[in-house]
């Protein structure tokens, strides 16, 4: 599935949204990218299922491929802005409402880069 740039619900409504501003997959900084759990596409249904050592990957359209791998995971407010936070690391954030079906909180998965 693609990734669009953006997270209104309106871009999230046709797949994972990049925050805009943060950095893109495989550059240094933390790449932050939010997706839907229970509507449309269910991109991030199981983000809660992913722990430590679990491989993310993102693909360009040019085809390059970015691995992370899960370093941590944690229920978040909506509030909790520092999320987007740039890193001198390549890093990356994914995160979704808490629990399915509820905007009461966020689900983030925190990831870095490893190949």
């Amino acid at each position: 599935m693609g990734l669009y740039e953006g997270i209104r619900l309106t871009t999230l409504d046709l797949g994972p949204g990049h925050w805009p501003g943060t950095a893109m997959p495989g550059s240094q900084g933390n790449v932050v990218i939010a997706g839907h759990r229970v509507s449309k596409h269910q991109v991030f249904l199981r983000i809660n299922e992913l722990v430590v050592g679990d491989e993310i990957i993102f693909e360009t359209d040019s085809g390059e491929v970015f691995v992370y791998v899960v370093t941590a995971a944690e229920v978040i407010e909506p509030t909790d802005l520092w999320i987007i936070d740039q890193t001198p690391e390549f890093t990356a954030t994914l995160f979704a409402c808490h629990p399915p079906g509820s905007t009461a909180q966020r689900y983030a998965v925190f990831a870095t880069l490893v190949q």
